[in-house]
């Protein structure tokens, strides 16, 4: 059997696509469907579009939101359900059966929240989203039943004590429903079990970063590890199946992680994109990019980070999103080139957009606020 390695290695492109209007493409989801599906893309001009995942071709296009779009997630169990969350205080549900621009069901909470993240339970029951600072000291994570109509709100209850700015993820457990972490600007990641209730009851574990989190992404064998990506290019990975002894969490640290694997012709890194933990391969994958468009496969493990692959000749500008499909072994990515790539191993390109070097003139104008050092609203369970 061809390792992932060698599928890497042999990674090209099949289909490329670019619209006509510049924007950024933000985020990535695909359905959880036997054979080709659906991908679905949200953009830094509020759209929410749909192409098909072997072609690319675009097929469908919603334009509901009125601000930001933190995220789009397929829903696991009713995959022709899309969930999608925004900085206008909605999260709603698509039937990406139906055309228009009409969400299914339409989640809200209080008027001054506006969402930076997002995420929907492997049972698809719950739904939760993270707020923006409110009052300067303030912030929110909000559950709702998604099983809810729109017209009854559907809202479970809201956790406000265990972050202090903008909520940038919200990451449930793949396989258990009830385990959900969350990673702020004031640098914590938060461990939560929902089903023990009360927010205080319900706080697991808080790892620190010490710097504002951008990425949080469940890993390892159990699925029991956490790896956390800072807006400064921190990487770190802890393990959560040591809560309970006397051993410390921390696997691998780093305050930047950027230089840590050098890439041809010594060029460092420039940024992170995320990370993916690959089940079947047993391996944890990190993307990186340079400022050009060039992408970095990288494994990352207690040891540190592991170039797999470098690929060249794709974006011309930086990376924003990307996600792998392990029963098409495809990768896809997004950037802020506008384009949307898929790479397959041993493919020939069959183009459907000309590459561009012009960056958005719509994209997202993202906060700019100088990092906060925040002491915690109350003592916590565990600081690492």
């Amino acid at each position: 059997m061809e390792s992932l390695g060698e599928k890497f290695k042999a990674l090209s492109i099949t289909r490329r696509v670019q619209p006509d209007e510049p924007t950024y493409l933000l985020d990535l989801s695909h359905q959880t469907v036997s054979g080709p599906g659906l991908v679905a893309v949200c953009c830094s001009n509020l759209s929410i579009r749909l192409h098909s995942e072997d072609s690319l071709s675009l097929l469908r296009e919603y334009q509901g939101h009125s601000d930001a779009i933190c995220g789009v997630c397929f829903a696991h169990t009713s995959p022709d359900l899309l969930f999608s969350g925004s900085a206008d205080g909605t999260v709603r549900t698509w039937d990406v059966r139906c055309p228009g621009s009409e969400a299914a069901q339409l989640f809200r909470s209080d008027s001054s929240h506006h969402f930076c993240s997002f995420d929907v339970s492997c049972s698809d029951v719950v739904l939760c989203a993270g707020t923006e600072q409110v009052d300067e000291d303030d912030s929110f994570l909000v559950f709702w039943d998604a099983r809810m109509a729109k017209e009854k709100g559907g809202v479970l209850g809201v956790y406000s004590e265990s972050h202090s700015d903008d909520i940038t993820q919200v990451r449930f457990h793949p396989r258990n429903a009830d385990h959900l972490a969350s990673g702020s600007t004031d640098g914590l990641v938060n461990v939560f079990d929902l089903s023990l209730g009360a927010e205080e009851e319900a706080l697991l574990a808080t790892c620190n970063c010490g710097s504002s989190a951008s990425s949080v992404c469940w890993a390892g064998k159990d699925l029991n590890q956490l790896l956390c990506l800072s807006h400064d290019e921190g990487l770190h990975l802890w393990d959560l199946g040591q809560l309970d002894t006397d051993k410390p969490l921390t696997l691998f640290s780093a305050a930047d992680a950027r230089s840590l694997t050098p890439l041809s012709d010594e060029v460092a890194l420039d940024y992170f994109v995320g990370g993916t933990w690959l089940e079947e391969a047993g391996c944890l994958l990190v993307l990186g990019g340079t400022n050009n468009g060039d992408i970095h496969l990288l494994e990352c493990s207690e040891e540190g980070l592991c170039l797999l692959r470098s690929l060249q000749g794709g974006h011309s500008s930086t990376v924003r999103c990307f996600l792998w499909d392990p029963a098409g072994e495809a990768l896809l990515t997004g950037g802020e080139d506008a384009q949307l790539l898929l790479w397959k191993p041993g493919a020939e390109e069959f183009t459907s957009g000309k590459r561009d070097t012009q960056k958005s003139a719509s994209a997202l104008k993202l906060k700019s606020r100088p990092h906060k050092k925040h002491g915690s609203k109350r003592d916590k369970k565990l600081e690492v």
